[in-house]
C-alpha cells in the first residue's frame, strides 16, 4: 500500500506519529495499522452518537498497546445504539462495525461509521424538527 504524504502532514502509524517534512510517498509492505490526518478526529467533533464511536474506535487505532478500556466502552456504545435507532442502513452498519472491531480491523470500522455520518445527521435533523428524543 502507497500512502502520499504532503508536507508537514501526519501519519499515525502503530501508534506512532510521523510528520513529513517534505512530500513523501511511503510504501507499507506489511499489515500495520494506520490512520491518515485528514481522517483524525477531534474530541469537540465527537457531538453525535456515531462520532462519539468512531472517536473512541480511533484512540484504539492511535494507541493499539492501550485499547482495554476503550474497547469495553466501544462494546457498550455499539449495544447502546443498537437500541436507540431503528434505522435498517443504520443497524445494518453498526452490525458492520461490530464484526471489523472483533475482526481487529479499526480502520475500516472507522471507514463505515464515516459512511454513516450524513445518514445520522438526517435522522437527527428530522428528530429535532419533531421535538423527538428517540434516534429514529
Amino acid at each position: 500500500m502507497n500512502i502520499s504524504l504532503r508536507r508537514g502532514e501526519k501519519l499515525y502509524l502503530n501508534g506512532a506519529v510521523i510528520r513529513a517534512d517534505r512530500k513523501v510517498c511511503i510504501e507499507l509492505l506489511n499489515d500495520v495499522t494506520f490512520l491518515l490526518e485528514n481522517h483524525v478526529m477531534q474530541a469537540q467533533e465527537a457531538t453525535t452518537p456515531l462520532r462519539q464511536l468512531y472517536f473512541v474506535i480511533q484512540l484504539m487505532l492511535m494507541a493499539p498497546n492501550d485499547t482495554a478500556n476503550a474497547m469495553e466502552m466501544c462494546r457498550s456504545m455499539l449495544a447502546s445504539l443498537n437500541l436507540a435507532f431503528v434505522e435498517p442502513r443504520i443497524l445494518s452498519g453498526l452490525t458492520l462495525v461490530a464484526r471489523h472491531i472483533e475482526a481487529k480491523k479499526l480502520f475500516d470500522a472507522l471507514k463505515t461509521i464515516r459512511a454513516l455520518f450524513a445518514l445520522e445527521q438526517e435522522i437527527l435533523n428530522a428528530a429535532s424538527v419533531r421535538g423527538d428524543d428517540k434516534a429514529a
